[in-house]
C-alpha cells in the first residue's frame, strides 16, 4: 500500500470568516486535514512555528506580510527529517500573501521531494491556490505537483464530502 503524509499548518483563534473576524477553536485547514487523513488514510505532521503568530488578526497579518516580503525562514519547534518512506505527500495550508505561510517553507525546504507525488491543499477566503502551485514546483524538485485543492475556508466544515472525493480521486492508493 502506498504512504501517505499530509504536512500542514492551520492557525485556530482570530481568522478572516466571509469578511468579518472570527474566532476559530480549530482552524479551517485542520479541519480539511482531518478529512484528508480520513480519506486516505495518510500520517499527519503539523507545523508549529518556534514563536506564535500574534492572537490579533490584524497583527498576524501584518507579521505574515513582513515574512513574506522577506522570504522569512522562521524557526520551527519540530522539523519532520524525512519523507522517505511516503509516495504523496499533501501540503496544505490557508493562503497568506497568496501562498502558505512562510513557516510551511521552513519545513518543505529541508526535505528530499524527487520522485514523490505532491498535492496543494489551501484554505482561503476566496483567493484559490494563489500561488502555491508554482512555490511548491520550485521548492520540491523532482516531485511531480498534482491536482490541487482550493477549500473555501468558511466552508470547511460542510466540505467533507468534496474533500473526501478529491482526495480519493487524486491521491492513488
Amino acid at each position: 500500500m502506498t504512504k501517505n503524509l499530509v504536512i500542514y499548518y492551520s492557525r485556530r483563534g482570530e481568522n478572516y470568516v466571509n469578511g468579518n473576524i472570527a474566532v476559530l477553536k480549530k482552524g479551517n485547514t485542520e479541519i480539511a486535514v482531518q478529512y484528508i487523513a480520513k480519506a486516505l488514510p495518510a500520517d499527519v505532521f503539523e507545523i508549529k512555528p518556534l514563536h506564535d503568530y500574534a492572537k490579533d488578526y490584524a497583527e498576524c497579518v501584518k507579521e505574515a506580510k513582513k515574512e513574506a516580503e522577506e522570504k522569512a525562514r522562521p524557526a520551527l519547534k519540530e522539523y519532520l527529517n524525512s519523507i522517505a518512506g511516503y509516495e504523496n505527500i499533501v501540503v496544505a495550508g490557508p493562503c497568506w500573501c497568496g501562498t502558505y505561510p512562510m513557516p510551511v517553507f521552513s519545513q518543505l525546504e529541508r526535505l528530499d521531494f524527487a520522485g514523490k507525488n505532491v498535492f496543494p491543499v489551501m484554505s482561503n477566503e476566496g483567493s484559490g491556490l494563489g500561488h502555491c502551485v508554482s512555490d511548491l514546483a520550485q521548492i520540491c524538485q523532482g516531485a511531480k505537483i498534482g491536482l490541487g485543492l482550493s477549500i473555501h475556508g468558511s466552508d470547511t466544515v460542510s466540505s467533507e464530502a468534496d474533500i473526501l472525493k478529491w482526495a480519493k480521486e487524486n491521491i492513488k492508493n
